[in-house]
């Protein structure tokens, strides 16, 4: 059998413009080296080539011909994951289409009922390695789509899906390495002028925000692999990629310290040159364990991205997140005592959210020392708590539009706030009280180069630049034109009629 995974185009800002860092989709190429030797596996990340993804999927597909294609989406990709899967069918009704994600596992029956279902032959729900190993297997008639817990397939006769039961979480252990060899098809991955890589040390979280869907996914439940296995993948990224920068995409790596800590170890004794790694982790664990930090940050931990979500005690009980906000205080201390830099999140739009207390928790931001910002909108994501809890305060503005669903789009009002205010408020007080972006001395040396160019060629430039929009538009005329680029941001003109 020949399969080709595809991850979708549309991407999201971070800190700065959505061209400058493109990871590799871990999801795909996890599934796609868990799937079988005797089929042939390739791998599409569409993240690279944004600006030709019908030309090129056609191209590949004349090329390949393959019998099964799988995409795999998120509810904000998803508006686009259902055009390829239309495109595919078109090109070669014969090709099996699996989808699969963190979307198609939440709302796999509402997809099954859907008119959009007629693109889609199988849904994947949940971790997909063991599933779309027993699928292609199927497919190719040594295993039988009904035996295959967590798949959705279709009915003989086409009526209607079956799905099957949920399977149990997977032992990380029995997992092969991600393929990154030339089976990957698409190329170039980056963090600014720099090669990167992604890899897993853990899956799950056990961790109570009410706005995450990964419980969804894996419940409350936090597993890990092997740290021969993580070793080994880090071979294979600094050896065989010749790659020194890597993003650990666990949800939370650091909910066992101990653990953490011995990976570190075992790291160091390797005697790897020059790494450059980065995560996501808790504040009330980076807080509490010095000694952790310490230690990662010697393996080469140089960022870490922690969720501080908002300076409100009370928004913070909303989110499920508790009372963090000395945690997060004491955990950017821990982190900048080490020379790490720390990326906070935070989140808006809460239900007692008005201009002022938008204005007042970027204020905090810049109180607690934070190097950077990313900053969201509440996402009411399809089968969540938040999404309940705001329904029922009929708070939600937007219940269908999931392409909007990034983070980046006031899909909800507040008490005091109608979506269009909040969504002006989230950006204009972000301009005023954050202002531009001035790089610690910690992160100039973490990135000589892009700093520099950032504040003696880009910086400059835009500064001149938005003197002139704010001369001739204000304040207003400014968001306006903010609100035209990311609109287009993940629009794909070639796939438009699909």
């Amino acid at each position: 059998m020949k399969v080709l995974l595809i991850s979708m185009p549309d991407v999201v800002p971070i800190l700065v413009h959505e061209a400058a860092v493109h990871i590799p989709n871990l999801g795909i190429a996890s599934i796609g080296g868990n799937i079988d030797p005797k089929h042939n596996v390739y791998l599409v990340d569409l993240i690279r080539k944004r600006r030709s993804v019908k030309k090129y999927l056609t191209k590949i597909i004349g090329r390949i011909t393959p019998d099964l294609v799988g995409l795999s989406a998120m509810a904000w990709q998803f508006d686009t994951c259902i055009k390829i899967a239309h495109l595919i069918k078109e090109l070669r009704p014969e090709i099996k289409i699996v989808i699969g994600g963190y979307h198609a596992t939440l709302m796999a029956e509402e997809i099954a009922e859907s008119p959009e279902s007629q693109w889609i032959d199988f849904i994947v729900r949940g971790e997909g390695e063991e599933v779309c190993r027993r699928l292609v297997n199927a497919l190719d008639g040594t295993d039988k789509y009904a035996e295959i817990p967590s798949l959705s397939f279709r009915s003989e006769n086409d009526a209607k899906f079956i799905h099957n039961p949920r399977a149990d979480n997977l032992d990380l252990a029995n997992l092969k390495r991600p393929i990154r060899d030339k089976r990957r098809l698409t190329w170039g991955y980056h963090l600014m002028n720099a090669g990167i890589e992604a890899l897993e040390t853990t899956r799950g979280c056990t961790r109570s925000c009410d706005f995450c869907s990964m419980k969804n996914m894996y419940g409350r439940t936090f597993r890990v692999y092997p740290i021969s296995r993580v070793l080994d993948d880090i071979d294979d990224i600094y050896y065989n990629c010749k790659v020194r920068s890597i993003f650990i995409a666990d949800d939370n790596m650091v909910l066992n310290p101990t653990r953490v800590i011995e990976l570190c170890d075992a790291i160091i004794a390797k005697g790897y040159k020059k790494l450059r790694l980065f995560v996501q982790a808790d504040c009330i664990t980076m807080s509490m364990r010095e000694d952790m930090v310490a230690k990662m940050a010697e393996v080469g931990f140089c960022s870490v991205f922690l969720g501080i979500e908002n300076g409100s005690k009370k928004n913070l009980r909303i989110a499920g997140k508790g009372d963090i906000v000395a945690a997060s205080k004491l955990a950017i201390e821990n982190c900048h005592k080490h020379g790490m830099m720390v990326i906070g999140g935070l989140i808006f739009g809460f239900p007692e959210d008005d201009a002022q207390s938008i204005k007042e928790n970027y204020e905090f931001f810049k109180e607690i020392g934070a190097d950077a910002a990313y900053c969201q909108i509440i996402t009411p994501y399809p089968k969540t708590g938040m999404r309940d809890s705001l329904l029922s305060q009929e708070l939600i503005t937007n219940k269908t539009d999931l392409k909007k669903y990034n983070g980046l789009w006031a899909n909800v009002r507040t008490n005091f706030l109608d979506s269009d205010e909040l969504q002006y408020q989230f950006w204009y007080q972000r301009q005023v009280v954050l202002g531009w972006w001035k790089p610690p001395n910690s992160v100039k040396r973490q990135g000589m180069l892009w700093t520099w160019i950032w504040r003696f060629v880009f910086k400059p430039y835009l500064k001149l630049h938005y003197r002139w929009v704010m001369k001739k538009h204000g304040w207003e005329g400014r968001f306006q034109r903010e609100i035209v680029r990311l609109e287009r941001m993940n629009t794909f003109d070639d796939l438009k009629g699909y």
